[in-house]
């Protein structure tokens, strides 16, 4: 299986989210590649059977928009039937940006393996383990 983890970090937060996912994926044994949001791009979907997708609450509840923005909205055509999970940080607010880019994905056709996961600020041992939980049902 080959995987992919995409993300985009302001404060470290989500990075680490990030290197959890990959963890998880790598004790799956699958292949899993790492990738911040500025170097990848809608064309490298169908080289991964499964992505995770990372990106932080930012604003009024909504994912980053300079990068992370439009690299996602470049990979929507390629989310139908493909293996997604989401995940990132926030600092305030209720999750509202994780319901929504949830929704999002849906309606792209994406199969969502689970909720994604959240967590206030720096992940907790409970946020790292559900991390790799996420890389590990994204790997089978």
């Amino acid at each position: 299986m080959k995987t992919a983890v995409v993300y985009w970090s302001g404060t470290g937060n989500t990075e680490a989210m990030a290197q959890e996912v990959e963890q998880g994926m790598k004790d799956a044994g699958a292949e899993a590649e790492v990738f911040e949001a500025a170097a990848f791009s809608g064309d490298k979907m169908a080289e991964y059977d499964a992505i995770a997708f990372g990106c932080p609450s930012m604003g009024d509840e909504e994912l980053e928009d300079t990068e992370f923005a439009p690299m996602f909205d470049d990979c929507k055509n390629g989310l139908s039937g493909k293996k997604i999970g989401l995940f990132g940080s926030y600092g305030w607010g209720d999750g509202e940006w994780m319901r929504n880019w949830e929704a999002s994905c849906k309606e792209a056709g994406a199969n969502l393996i689970q909720d994604g996961v959240i967590c206030n600020e720096e992940p907790d041992d409970e946020a790292k383990e559900a991390c790799r939980n996420l890389g590990k049902t994204l790997a089978q």
